[in-house]
C-alpha cells in the first residue's frame, strides 16, 4: 500500500469555495462505487472515532441522502440531494443539520490517471467567505484525511 497521502485542500481567496484533491491506487469506477454504495460509504466516511448510520441513500440523479455520524454518543445529522450522478461526476448538496441554513453545493470528479491510479477532485461552494473559513477552521481536514485513509485500506484489501 502507498504511504499515507493527504488531501490537498485549498480555499479560493476571492470566492466562498473549497477545492480538494486526493490520488488513490485504484480506478475511477471503484472510487465512484465507494461514494455511491451506502454500505461502503458508511465504512469510510469521517474521522476514525465516528460511526456512520445511513438513514436513506438514493444515489441517482434526483435522489437524496441522509446519514447520522455518532461521535462518543453524540449524533450529528447530514443530508442532501443528488443533482447529478454519473460515473465521472457527482453533483450534490450537503447540509449539516446543526447549521441548516448552511447548504453547500458539492461537485466530485473521478479521474483516471492511468497505471491503476485515480484522482478524486471536489469543490464545495458555500454562501459566504465567512462560512467557508468557518468550515476550514472546524477541523474538517482531520475527517477528510482519516476517512480517505480508511478508504485506501478498503481499496487495498478488496472491500471496494
Amino acid at each position: 500500500m502507498d504511504k499515507i497521502a493527504e488531501a490537498r485542500i485549498e480555499a479560493d481567496p476571492s470566492l466562498p469555495l473549497i477545492r480538494m484533491a486526493r490520488d488513490f491506487a485504484t480506478t475511477p469506477e471503484r472510487l465512484f462505487r465507494a461514494h455511491t454504495d451506502p454500505g461502503l460509504f458508511a465504512k469510510w466516511v469521517g474521522p476514525d472515532d465516528t460511526t456512520t448510520l445511513i438513514d436513506h441513500w438514493d444515489a441517482r440523479t434526483g435522489g437524496s441522502w441522509r446519514y447520522v455520524s455518532v461521535v462518543r454518543g453524540t449524533e450529528y445529522g447530514f443530508h442532501g440531494c443528488f443533482h447529478e450522478v454519473r460515473p465521472d461526476r457527482i453533483v450534490q448538496t450537503f447540509t449539516f443539520e446543526g447549521e441548516p441554513e448552511g447548504v453547500a453545493l458539492e461537485t466530485l470528479w473521478f479521474e483516471d490517471l492511468g497505471d491503476g491510479r485515480a484522482r478524486l477532485r471536489s469543490q464545495s461552494l458555500v454562501d459566504s467567505i465567512e462560512s467557508r473559513d468557518g468550515i476550514l477552521r472546524s477541523g474538517m481536514e482531520v475527517g477528510i484525511n482519516e476517512g480517505y485513509a480508511k478508504l485506501d485500506g478498503m481499496l487495498h484489501d478488496g472491500t471496494v
